[in-house]
């Protein structure tokens, strides 16, 4: 792709790094940002800039959050006891918008996957079996995808808290096999939460 100026193609360079964005579609963007008026470009350039130097991961729970404690955590309404474990902010936001859960959650930051070279120490998962040990932790809902690594992630955080004399379970699988958890509809992912199983007779089953 020729460009007629350097610094054109040094944006589109650059937006066409963004997943699932090519240069033809980078170079639509960059010529959509170059007809707005400039002070729109720079709110968008703002925005960005900010939200990389301010955003902030929740002592809690290390969800995405803009401040030190998430709203969910900060939130006395929810119930704290109850928490469910999943890959990231996306599967909160999947979840929350459902609206049938009222516990707290607990974002792993991914899944275990050796072919990645993503292993335990790399998730947060010593913080999650910290809380059970604690016992400020009732249940614990895994709500991964149902995937091969997902399972894997849940199978592993089970051995680590299985003597905890709490209740251990796993989304319903109304969420089909393979599926991302983010791309489930809304009323099937609320049902997977409200009729959760125990995750050990989940994978007695398979």
């Amino acid at each position: 792709m020729e460009f007629s100026s350097k610094l054109i193609e040094k944006a589109v360079n650059e937006i066409a790094q963004l997943p699932g964005i090519g240069k033809r579609t980078a170079l639509r963007l960059v010529l959509h940002l170059l007809k707005q008026p400039k002070e729109q470009t720079g709110f968008l350039a703002q925005a960005l800039t900010s939200m990389r130097e301010d955003i902030k991961y929740c002592e809690n729970c290390h969800n995405i959050s803009d401040s030190d404690i998430c709203e969910i955590c900060s939130n006395a309404n929810r119930n704290h006891q109850i928490v469910c474990v999943v890959e990231d902010i996306r599967d909160v936001m999947a979840i929350e918008n459902t609206g049938q859960f009222r516990g707290v959650y607990h974002v792993l930051g991914g899944k275990i996957s050796p072919i990645d070279g993503v292993g335990p120490s790399q998730l947060k998962i010593a913080t999650l079996v910290e809380k059970v040990k604690e016992g400020k932790i009732s249940e614990v809902i895994f709500a991964l995808s149902s995937t091969m690594e997902g399972d894997t992630t849940n199978f592993y955080i089970y051995k680590q808290i299985a003597a905890s004399a709490i209740i251990i379970s796993t989304i319903a699988r109304g969420i089909a096999v393979g599926d991302e958890l983010e791309y489930a509809d809304e009323v099937t992912l609320g049902r997977s939460i409200l009729q959760r199983v125990p995750f050990e007779k989940s994978f007695k089953n398979n």
